[in-house]
Parts: C-alpha cells; structure tokens; sequence
C-alpha cells in the first residue's frame, strides 16, 4: 500500500497542543507550527482500526497488559535493531518524559550529579532541577556544521557523577551516534561507575545512510549500567496515547524503576496507547519506510533551498529524526529579535535554540513532518524575511 504523505490534514480544534496553542505560545494563532515534535501526517490506518474495533467493545474497565502487547516490542527490537530482550526487562511507562524524571528519582539522591549533553531537549533540565540534582553540562561541540562529543570533559565530570542522561540519536542536533562514540561514553561511564539513562525514542526515525546502535546493546557490560526509554509514539505519530518503555536489565536497576511505577499507581496505562502500541509494532513496518523516505525527501528539499536562496543560514542536516537545527549566527540578531521576526514578519512558529540550554544561542528548531507544500511555504516565507538582512 501507498501512504500519502502529501495529504494535508486539519488539526485546527483538536485540541492540538501545535495547532491550538499558538496563540499561548507565539503572541499570534496563524503562524505555520514548526515547533513541537509531533507530526502532520494522519495516524496510519492499521493503527486507526485497531483502536476503533476496540473502541466498538461498549466497556473501557481495568485492563492489563499480557504477551500480546510485550511480544511485539521484543520482535521489533530484535528485527530492527539486533538486540535481544525478554518480556520482564520491560516496564510500561506513561511517556517518555516521565521516564527521565522516573530514572532521576529513582536512581538519584538531592545534590547527585547528573550529565546532560546540550544543546538538548529541554526535558532534560527540567528532569534534573526539578528534583533538586545537580546539572552537569557536557557541552556538544561543533565542526564543520556538524557535532561531536568531548569526551575529555566528559571523563572528567564522570568522577563524581551518578547518571548521564544520553540521546540517542540526539534531539536537536539530529546525531545518529556511531558505534564507536557510544563506546567511548560506555567506557567512560563503566570505569567510573555512571548509570546511563538513554532516551532512544527517535531510534526508528534514523535516515538513510546511517544506523541505530541500542546503547545498552553494546556489551554485557553495559546492558547492566543501562536504562533504555523508547516508545512508538514519534515513529507512528501517537503522542496522546501516553504509551512507552523502559528497558532494565539489570533486576536491582529494574525492581526501583517498578517500584516506584508502582508506588504512583501508573502501571496499568491506557487501553487504547497498547492497542495502538501493539497494531503499531505488528504492521508498522511498510509505513514506517516510506515515512523515513518522505522525510529525506523533506530534509534533501530544505538543504538545496536554503543554499540556493539563503546562502547565510546553515543548516545541519540531521543523521536522524524529522527536526532540522538552523544556525542563524552570521544574521545581525539577537535571539530575541530573531524570534520575534519569525514570528511577526515570517508567520513561522520555530523552537528557538536558548529552550536547549548552552550552545543553542542563535539557533532555531524547524520540524519538516508536514506535507511539502507546506514545508515549501514555510522556506519561502524565511527566505522573504532574510532576503534583505545583511550577513556578517
């Protein structure tokens, strides 16, 4: 079957955080949305009928989660990702999100340090301050409009920390981390006996060329330092549905994290999310490729506009998921000048790079997940704006 990723859906009353929030967000409520990560492509339809049968059942009780909804998971990260996991080492959690602030409180005390990588998803602060650990900031470093790790910097902060949380692939920056960065970290992590919490939920959402490599797949090793938080939910468009899972090998490491699920009664989940979850996982996987080329095929059109037409933004074309990170240092702005031109001359709702901590000023985060009249739209307008803006 052919999915039509063209297709343009309203989302206006939905109730859409995107959509619906843009006056909150930006001051004005008809900016194109480019910001929060969710996309605008329709749910695929294997997903949408499996929920509706469900639906039809006239009782929505308690429920429970049997090896129907676990069998997937352990199928998929098996077929897609060459790692081998077993039906306990998973534990249903209500988001991702919540797994960051999960792992901190369970695997941390106040005044702990903890290892971000920025710039970062913004979660990641808030998981850290909010629960009174100590950010530690392992600055990304740039290159030739690309990033890397420093790993010197980080062999230093790991002698006295307790977790790092990794993303991977990364968000913002769009990193597919290769094989071999991930064992220098794990190698550095394992001589000084850091946990490592792994938000892998954009791991089926690498693009063409490049490879996933599960963190805790690495070794035995490092299977048992690790906690790995994944979910359907980017890859198949099912953020609602609060559905995700956290990986523990390690039973000590794994009988805290379901303990404390447990002690704030949010194990049992949403009917539907495992519905979707498993119908997602079992017949995902032709929607799923098509998805990744559609994207690519986004990415590839932004990069040649953008170094035809606007030969001072740099792109940094990303490795995996469908965000791209525009660097609009050589722009005579101030971040907040930027901002606000985006907002008010461009009609374009971006993520501005100082919501993603140290590194991200002069930044913007543009999600390409929208049909490409749209994305084309969105590149003409920013072309407008910067046409007459001197470039230094």
């Amino acid at each position: 079957m052919n999915y039509n990723f063209d297709k343009f859906i309203d989302r206006v009353q939905t109730s859409c955080v995107k959509y619906d929030l843009r006056q909150t967000v930006f001051g004005k409520s008809n900016v194109i949305p480019m910001w929060v990560a969710d996309m605008d492509f329709e749910t695929p339809d294997f997903i949408r009928d499996a929920v509706i049968q469900r639906a039809e059942h006239p009782i929505y009780g308690y429920t429970f989660r049997d090896l129907t909804y676990y069998q997937p998971i352990i199928d998929w990260m098996w077929s897609h990702h060459d790692w081998s996991i077993q039906r306990d080492e998973i534990i249903f959690c209500p988001g991702v999100v919540p797994a960051l602030n999960f792992s901190v409180l369970a695997f941390t005390k106040p005044g702990d340090k903890i290892i971000i990588q920025p710039p970062v998803y913004p979660p990641f602060f808030s998981a850290v301050r909010d629960h009174n650990r100590e950010l530690v900031y392992n600055h990304l470093i740039q290159k030739e409009n690309a990033y890397t790790i420093d790993f010197g910097l980080l062999e230093e902060q790991a002698k006295d920390a307790k977790l790092l949380i990794l993303c991977n692939p990364h968000n913002p920056v769009g990193r597919c981390w290769n094989r071999s960065e991930l064992e220098k970290i794990a190698q550095i992590c394992l001589k000084h006996h850091v946990l490592v919490l792994s938000d892998e939920i954009h791991a089926d959402l690498v693009l063409p060329g490049y490879r996933h490599q599960v963190f805790a797949n690495l070794s035995a090793e490092t299977d048992q330092i690790t906690i790995t938080a994944h979910a359907p939910s980017k890859t198949f468009n099912l953020a609602g549905l609060a559905t995700s899972s956290v990986i523990i090998s390690n039973p000590e490491l794994r009988t805290a994290f379901s303990q404390l699920i447990e002690k704030m009664h949010l194990g049992m989940g949403n009917l539907f999310g495992s519905v979707a979850s498993i119908a997602a996982y079992l017949h995902g996987e032709p929607w799923r490729l098509q998805l990744i080329d559609y994207l690519n095929e986004n990415i590839r059109f932004a990069e040649i506009f953008i170094r035809e037409y606007i030969p001072g933004l740099q792109m940094v074309r990303p490795e995996a998921t469908y965000m791209i990170w525009l660097d609009f240092r050589k722009f005579i702005f101030d971040d907040e000048t930027l901002k606000n031109k985006l907002i008010h001359e461009a009609g374009l709702g971006f993520n501005p790079g100082t919501e993603f901590g140290p590194g991200g000023e002069g930044f913007m985060r543009m999600n390409i997940a929208c049909n490409r009249s749209t994305l084309k739209d969105a590149l003409g307008r920013l072309h407008i704006m910067l046409s007459e803006i001197p470039v230094h």
